[in-house]
């Protein structure tokens, strides 16, 4: 059952990503980085998600000190299938032209993603290496998540600028609101989870 929601949490994750890219209005600066690989460089968002994840990895045993994870790397393979497998179905289907739509389509996006995100993380099996660097922050810096998440924001941010990534009002909007929707979202899918998860006498009510 922890597998399941673990999945369920990536497939979430993904879908949020995808619905942020096809709004037009710009994306978290991770994913705007992607993007801006996928657009300038070659390949696909999900072959850099992969690609990127490989390097964070690395970055992440340095700061920790400790072996590579390297199971982040499937992690990060299963969120690069779904971007893509997403960003396919959902073109081909719906494309947001009118601001409202695009307006529908990042909220949505922004909301999936914070929630995938919770879900996936509660699971505690193979973080994806940025979410992982989140949490590292968080304990060195001896903050919450929100402050983590923004430091982080912020340094791909001005990568995305480099490699001419979507940088909108979305971009902004993330930044802002990212680590607050996962602050938010962190408590109730622990205590939906656990009633789920763990025995009917750890759970604390």
């Amino acid at each position: 059952m922890k597998y399941l929601f673990y999945v369920l949490g990536l497939v979430l994750l993904s879908m949020g990503i995808a619905l942020m890219i096809l709004s037009k209005l710009g994306t978290s600066p991770f994913d705007a980085l992607l993007v801006g690989l996928a657009v300038n460089v070659g390949l696909t968002v999900g072959s850099w998600e992969v690609i990127v994840a490989a390097v964070l990895i690395g970055c992440n045993a340095m700061l920790k000190r400790q072996r590579p994870e390297v199971l982040g790397i499937v992690t990060a393979i299963i969120v690069g299938i779904g971007i893509d497998s997403w960003l396919f179905l959902l073109s081909g289907s719906i494309t947001p032209i009118e601001y409202y739509s695009q307006t529908l389509f990042f909220g949505a996006g922004l909301l999936v993603m914070g929630l995938g995100t919770a879900i996936y993380l509660h699971t505690n099996f193979a973080p994806i290496p940025v979410d992982h660097l989140t949490l590292i922050l968080k304990e060195l810096t001896k903050t919450n998540l929100f402050v983590s998440r923004t430091i982080i924001y912020v340094g791909f941010l001005m990568l995305a600028i480099v490699f001419s990534g979507p940088i909108g009002v979305g971009t902004v909007l993330t930044v802002c609101l990212g680590g607050l929707i996962l602050n938010a979202f962190m408590p109730v899918t622990a205590r939906t989870l656990d009633r789920v998860l763990l025995p009917k006498s750890s759970v604390v009510p």
